[in-house]
């Protein structure tokens, strides 16, 4: 039956307990298609947008000094920007605010290093390709007819050479932005200048537009929550030797520890995770090198000077890389399919965890080292230890256990016999000692390379000017031990 309501038609059946209930007309087939895709759509783009905030929140999260970098970089341009809207400034400009707002896009960056370097390479480069191009534009005008060939020869020698000198590494390293740069200024004044009459004062409108935007860079990036490349490193160099500490303490302790079926998951997953802290360190060469090469621009801040010894810290990196090739050689070590013998690890399982025991302690007081900027006054006592650890463990390998018990099933002759007895029993020992003498001959070698690490460590601490360890030496006075060899 159909019901009339304010002027609505509307459709009502009736049902089996008397009563009426409304029918709803169907959706025809194009209207669900419709709304179909658009639960699709609007499903796609809203689990896509709250993945991406879910993943821009978390960059933020781990690592806050990249929010401080972006509103740093927002206040820059906003600062630099007055001089664009405002008319005196522009005027005063020359109508070139532009360039100040391009100059703090392209220099302005993460740490005060890398700021620096940029700053100083564009004002130079700046001042010099633009003095270059006004003395080769004045001596083009005075060539009569041969200024086009002045200036194109001109254009072709400075860029060759320009573009010649970023391919010698000394010089790429420090100054590869400065040549760009300068190749780019010059090629601008002296083609530019065959087309403008006021060269000059067009020249001393750009320097001036760049020394404003750099001179904002260089206050905000130093004044205003700064993130030093220099710090950065030094924590860095500090990471990574407690890495290196915590990655050999767990080599050795997984190769000799009893064959049990652990039942804390979090635990395995956190050792596993120790135990490849050396290849963080194996990875970190191009970072220490950049970091290094950006420190050297910085200021004198915190405990660093302003001539402090980075290219040390170089030095360092690759002593402890030279640690985790040792390091990445003892963790094939621990995943060998072949079972050494209980009697064996037992006889080496001591004086390994001595010697592991004592590297680590060198290394993590290493780290106390680079962390407190101060010397350490027990170092010669640890180098001691781990010294003697590697005596006492080359002693314990010329006493290795043979296995004698097996012995041929049929023995016709006992003289005939003898000799490949002994053979045998010989040949299984070897077969049996080799994985654990390789971890041996590794440790042993670590150790050496760990004396390294440390002269390392002390020449940076005595071109740095370490504060002396409050701390006395603690030990027995009775007894005499050798300093460490240099």
């Amino acid at each position: 039956m159909a019901s009339q309501e304010a002027g609505k038609l509307e459709w009502r059946i009736s049902v089996d307990n008397g009563t009426t209930e409304r029918l709803v007309p169907r959706a025809g087939l194009s209207k669900r298609i419709f709304l179909w895709l658009k639960d699709l759509v609007m499903k796609v783009i809203v689990e896509r947008m709250a993945e991406f905030m879910m993943k821009a929140w978390r960059i933020g999260a781990d690592d806050p000094a990249k929010v401080v970098h972006c509103l740093k970089v927002g206040l820059a341009l906003s600062l630099v920007s007055i001089f664009y809207y405002m008319r005196p400034l522009y005027d005063g400009v020359g109508g070139n605010a532009m360039w100040a707002i391009m100059t703090v896009v392209v220099v302005f960056e993460s740490n005060v290093g890398a700021t620096f370097c940029k700053c100083v390479n564009r004002v130079v480069a700046t001042i010099l390709a633009g003095s270059l191009g006004i003395a080769v534009h004045w001596v083009a005008t005075q060539s009569g007819k041969a200024e086009v060939f002045v200036i194109g020869c001109s254009v072709f020698l400075f860029a060759f050479a320009a573009t010649y000198s970023r391919f010698v590494p000394s010089f790429k390293a420090r100054f590869d932005y400065g040549a760009m740069i300068f190749i780019l200024t010059f090629s601008l004044v002296s083609v530019g200048g065959y087309r403008v009459d006021k060269l000059v004062e067009l020249a001393q409108q750009r320097v001036s537009t760049i020394a404003i935007g750099t001179s904002i860079c260089i206050i905000i990036t130093v004044f205003f929550c700064p993130i030093w490349a220099g710090s950065q490193l030094h924590r860095l160099i500090e990471r990574n030797l407690e890495k290196l500490a915590d990655s050999l303490d767990g080599c050795v302790a997984e190769y000799f520890k009893e064959n049990e079926v652990s039942t804390n998951r979090n635990e395995d997953e956190d050792t596993s995770m120790k135990l490849q802290g050396f290849k963080c360190v194996l990875n970190s060469k191009g970072t220490e090198e950049a970091m290094a090469n950006l420190a050297r621009w910085e200021p004198a801040h915190g405990s660093f000077n302003f001539r402090h010894p980075w290219k040390l810290y170089v030095k360092i990196g690759a002593a402890m890389r030279r640690c985790a090739y040792c390091l990445e050689n003892l963790s094939i070590c621990v995943s060998y399919e072949t079972e050494t013998p209980d009697q064996v690890k037992k006889h080496f399982g001591e004086a390994c965890m001595k010697l592991s025991s004592a590297s680590s302690k060198i290394l993590r007081e290493l780290m106390e080292m680079m962390k407190n900027t101060r010397k350490s006054s027990k170092m010669d006592f640890l180098v001691f230890d781990m010294n003697s650890a590697v005596q006492e463990l080359q002693e314990t390998l010329k006493t290795v256990p043979i296995e004698t018990k097996k012995k041929p099933e049929e023995v016709p002759s006992e003289e005939e016999n003898k000799v490949d007895n002994e053979e045998r029993n010989t040949l299984m020992s070897l077969h049996e000692v080799l994985p654990v003498a390789t971890l041996v001959s590794l440790l042993i070698e670590n150790a050496a390379r760990i004396q390294t690490a440390v002269e390392a460590v002390d020449e940076l601490a005595n071109l740095a000017d370490f504060e002396q360890d409050s701390k006395k030496k603690t030990g027995d006075n009775n007894t005499k031990q050798p300093p460490r060899s240099s």
